[in-house]
């Protein structure tokens, strides 16, 4: 069963997300924990939070992916950047403690001219000091397209944060198919290819998820500008191999294409199931 679903708001709470992914025919949804430009997370209310499980059992969702905001960043050379990027990743972790949802996705962050060791060096000590043993979730970290001082854009940095982390069990992949494929990696001509370094590198168990996402932008071009599927540069059969592929068909696989409304996603979702 493909397990796929869009980016959706919460601002309506969760429980009305969950009938918007019914409604469209997913079986998983992605959300951001806050503000995506940062801001205090609204309290949660129990009730709604109930009312998302019974969607969940009822339904037979996927697991489902929390997204942090994008002004988290645990490596910027800014203190206070970074202070604010460890009380939103703890307050955001102890939230998944009663919420539904055991992926927890972030970007990596921007060096911000330290350099890449130093800023790796900064996304550890914050994951040491706030993950636990017991929690959870799962945290993800996301494949990048190599922007500017991003760290991310290729899989040995992801793989040197893992290698420092007290707990890998706790930790995972998020591959974004329009970053890597903006990053260098030439998912549309060789999937198979790409899949086998990132299992060398970094291991096929920790892939926990996927971003579908096609590409405004050219191969190895460094730009983050997502499209609809089968409307960029990747093209309608990448995908058709991505979520057929034995090694990822499994996996569940989250939206992130613009769209003006919720229900445009649902011509997407019944587009990949016809694969």
């Amino acid at each position: 069963m493909l397990i796929i679903g869009p980016h959706l708001s919460i601002a309506a709470g969760f429980t009305r997300a969950g009938q918007e992914a019914v409604k469209i025919e997913a079986n998983t949804f992605q959300f951001f924990t806050r503000n995506p430009r940062g801001g205090k997370a609204k309290a949660l209310d129990l009730k709604d939070v109930a009312g998302l499980r019974q969607i969940i059992e009822t339904q037979g969702f996927g697991p489902l992916l929390a997204h942090a905001p994008y002004t988290l960043n645990m490596c910027s050379a800014k203190p206070e950047t970074r202070e604010f990027a460890r009380m939103v990743f703890k307050e955001d972790l102890l939230r998944l403690e009663e919420l539904p949802c055991e992926l927890y996705n972030f970007h990596p962050g921007s060096h911000t001219g330290q350099g890449v060791a130093e800023g790796i060096t900064a996304i550890v000590e914050i994951l040491n000091a706030e993950m636990w043993a017991d929690q959870k979730a799962t945290v993800v970290l996301e494949t990048m397209s190599g922007k500017g001082t991003e760290i991310g854009r290729n899989f040995e940095e992801l793989k040197m944060i893992i290698d420092q982390v007290v707990l890998p069990e706790k930790m995972g992949i998020c591959l974004d198919t329009c970053h890597v494929y903006s990053g260098g990696y030439d998912i549309a001509g060789n999937l198979d290819g790409v899949l086998a370094d990132f299992d060398r590198i970094i291991g096929l168990d920790y892939l926990k998820c996927l971003h579908l996402n096609d590409s405004m932008m050219p191969f190895n071009s460094n730009k983050d500008r997502h499209e609809k599927i089968g409307l960029g540069t990747l093209g309608i059969e990448t995908f058709q191999q991505i979520v057929t592929h034995p090694q990822l068909k499994d996996l569940p696989f989250f939206l992130e294409t613009p769209q003006q409304v919720t229900l445009d996603y649902q011509k997407e979702i019944a587009l990949l199931r016809s694969f």
